[in-house]
């Protein structure tokens, strides 16, 4: 029999396609083969980072490059561009092109599933041509994904779009929306693309475009642990098709995949990671470090970086910091030799790193995050508090989440190197950060029971949706044995009771 075949479908930015990438592993381990799919300009710089085998891939799990119909060069991708061009289905005709190729080959195993981003729908429309089910995974946390699925609802309660441009500074972002779940929540908590006076706003349109769509898939997988995010999860469940929350999809991984799999030699990143910072933390003192990265995609003036470098070395903590090469904007991003000297063996600049190992490294105590939605889960799964400065999408909605529901960290209103050491020197040696980090120890636990066998939610949720989802996974061959006797014992039972006998069959299964 063959094996089941699922087409993984990643929106092509690095935090979206890193979980993107665990969900494959994931069911590949599982018995399924992969065919993991980027864009053409996402292939290109994963070959100039990796190296000319970067999308190698194994015999059963392949990655392809393949056009979508945009195309930046060389130069830095523009989302509302790229959102623009799915909202008008630019790249079905060539992904559809490229699934009817792939479906037909004979050296490979015939498509059983799709699996894409809640971003990249028009996946989901090739799969509906092509007779399979398809999964969306939606890679924000829950609270972001049910405010993008709120939006219509704002616009119809005439809330949204904004009035005019003195909303934007006159306290109407302070107003309080009715959500469930998302009690006492203010509009300046929502992703900011609520921010807009225009209608046809290209990224506000496109979230209530994407989320409106997700009610054609056949399920919803949510990188998200059920404690977590309980409450927005029962709403969810009343909105959409079966919801699966099967997070930290880090903690899973390590969980299901062997130690030394040949799955380990698969990874995608735009930029080479910085492997020797690693050996710096072993020098430190357990919880002596503060970790800092703003992702993949938040972008800052030279002055905001300048603030934070300060603000950094003014509290005389030891910190950690990936400044990757499109961080600045435009500007000179050069520190200057006093500053060098200023942070001399307490700090380490880097451009890009294994974050993961990072936030689970002794050594680190605190975390300067964008609240990424993974950056929030690795920092929960290595027990890290956190400094929050939201800069796009829903980071807003997950910062509000972190300081005011979860106990898990502070918020930076304002960038300025006063604030910053302040927040920094409370975070890392203050009494605020010591109760922090006890709430982070718990959260840490309550991932861990998530991911653990055997009735670990997360654990069940994903052995659930591959069993009950209908994506055709082989019988084993313990299990053919078991079925074969039970066929066969049936299959008597009913001839003895054709002779007027009664028996009785006991299931060991």
């Amino acid at each position: 029999m063959a094996k089941p075949h699922a087409v993984i479908v990643p929106h092509p930015a690095q935090g979206h396609i890193n979980p993107m990438l665990k969900v494959a592993k994931l069911l590949h381990q599982k018995g399924f083969y992969i065919t993991f799919v980027v864009n053409e300009y996402v292939g290109r710089l994963y070959l100039k980072s990796r190296g000319p085998n970067a999308l190698a891939g194994l015999p059963d799990f392949k990655f392809a490059a393949v056009p979508d119909g945009v195309d930046f060069g060389d130069g830095l991708p523009d989302p509302i561009v790229h959102c623009d061009q799915l909202m008008k289905d630019v790249p079905y005709p060539l992904f559809k092109k490229f699934v009817d190729e792939l479906g037909s080959s004979p050296d490979v195993p015939p498509i059983t599933c799709v699996v894409c981003d809640g971003n990249m729908t028009f996946a989901l429309k090739a799969a509906e041509e092509i007779g399979v089910p398809c999964a969306l995974f939606w890679t924000p946390s829950a609270c972001g994904f049910l405010c993008y699925a709120y939006f219509h609802k704002l616009v119809q309660q005439g809330i949204l779009p904004l009035k005019d441009e003195s909303c934007l500074t006159n306290g109407y972002l302070d107003t309080v929306v009715d959500i469930p779940g998302l009690e006492g929540i203010r509009l300046r908590d929502l992703p900011n693309f609520v921010r807009t006076t225009n209608p046809d706003d290209v990224m506000f349109k496109f979230s209530i475009s994407e989320t409106g769509k997700s009610h054609r898939g056949s399920a919803i997988l949510l990188n998200t642990i059920d404690a977590l995010e309980r409450d927005v999860l029962d709403v969810l469940s009343t909105m959409f098709p079966p919801i699966y929350a099967v997070g930290p999809l880090q903690l899973l991984e390590e969980k299901q995949i062997p130690e030394n799999s040949e799955l380990e030699t698969i990874g995608l990143t735009m930029w080479t990671e910085d492997l020797d910072c690693l050996n710096w933390l072993d020098k430190k003192e357990p919880n002596s470090v503060i970790y800092v990265n703003f992702g993949s995609v938040a972008r800052m003036t030279a002055k905001e970086l300048f603030e934070f470098g300060w603000g950094l070395a003014n509290s005389k903590q030891n910190f950690l910091w990936a400044i990757r090469p499109d961080l600045v904007l435009g500007e000179s991003s050069a520190f200057p030799p006093e500053f060098e000297a200023e942070i001399k063996e307490r700090g380490l600049l880097v451009v890009w790193t294994p974050q993961e190992k990072i936030l689970k490294h002794p050594s680190i105590g605190g975390f300067l995050t964008h609240c990424g939605w993974n950056s929030l889960l690795e920092s929960i799964v290595g027990g890290v508090p956190m400094i929050c400065w939201p800069a796009h999408a829903e980071q807003y909605t997950n910062c509000w989440f972190v300081c005011n529901l979860w106990g898990l960290g502070m918020e930076i209103t304002e960038v300025r190197r006063d604030l910053v050491e302040r927040l920094v020197r409370e975070l890392m040696a203050g009494e605020n950060g010591k109760m922090m980090k006890a709430k982070a120890l718990e959260w840490k636990k309550a991932a861990e029971d998530a991911v653990t066998a055997p009735a670990g939610s997360s654990y069940v949720n994903f052995d659930n949706l591959v069993n009950e989802w209908g994506l055709g996974m082989e019988i084993t061959e313990a299990k053919r044995d078991l079925v074969e006797r039970l066929v066969r014992e049936l299959m008597g039972e009913e001839r003895e009771n054709d002779e007027g006998k009664s028996l009785g069959m006991e299931k060991d299964y």
